[in-house]
């Protein structure tokens, strides 16, 4: 009893971690602080435009998915409807990155959009033969470009990072391969394309 009591205690934790820490919640803490950083007030407006093309219109998408009946949760679990998902969403990300580019955006706020956009077109080519996830490349990648614009010292919230691997790993949504690979992925990509374009 007193095990299985301790298993479900541990399997909602679990069920908080993935859903307070999911990609939305890193791309919002993504645009707004790389957007104080970049310009006080003007750059949090600047990252809230990013953040509704990020998050904003995709989240809308997953939810009227989920009163369709088309998927069961906003974590989209299934392969084929997730990377009908993740087609939306890069395509919103790619719009947004381009108006940024239209409106004048600060250069850092146009490369760190562009730098979802890369991570998310990496982690989809991926999923039609691997369920890789998401949330660890999501997550990786928002820690790697919050570093390169605040200082290393943010290298200290990787241990959160790791956190919501297994959460993944312990709702059995993913394996502890595609948390890693997914991990992995995010940060090259997500850190390399903030590294060149912010130039």
């Amino acid at each position: 009893m007193t095990t299985t009591i301790s298993r479900s205690g541990t399997s909602r934790a679990a069920r908080l971690v993935t859903d307070g820490l999911d990609p939305k919640t890193w791309i919002i803490a993504d645009t707004l602080l790389v957007g104080w950083h970049s310009g006080r007030l003007t750059g949090i407006g600047w990252g809230l435009l990013g953040c509704l093309f990020a998050a904003g219109i995709p989240l809308a998408f997953i939810k009227y998915g989920i009163h369709r009946g088309r998927w069961a949760d906003r974590h989209v679990g299934q392969r084929p409807q997730r990377i009908l998902v993740m087609a939306f969403a890069g395509a919103s990300v790619a719009t947004g990155t381009l108006l940024l580019w239209l409106l004048g955006a600060p250069r850092t706020m146009i490369a760190l959009i562009a730098a979802m956009l890369v991570t998310l077109a990496a982690l989809l080519a991926v999923t039609p033969a691997w369920k890789i996830s998401v949330h660890a490349g999501v997550s990786s990648g928002s820690v790697a470009m919050l570093a390169m614009t605040y200082g290393p010292w943010l290298l200290l919230v990787c241990p959160v990072v790791a956190l919501v691997g297994w959460s993944r790993v312990r709702l059995r949504d993913h394996t502890l391969a595609q948390v890693l690979a997914g991990a992995t992925l995010g940060a090259t990509a997500a850190a390399g394309t903030f590294a060149l374009l912010r130039q």
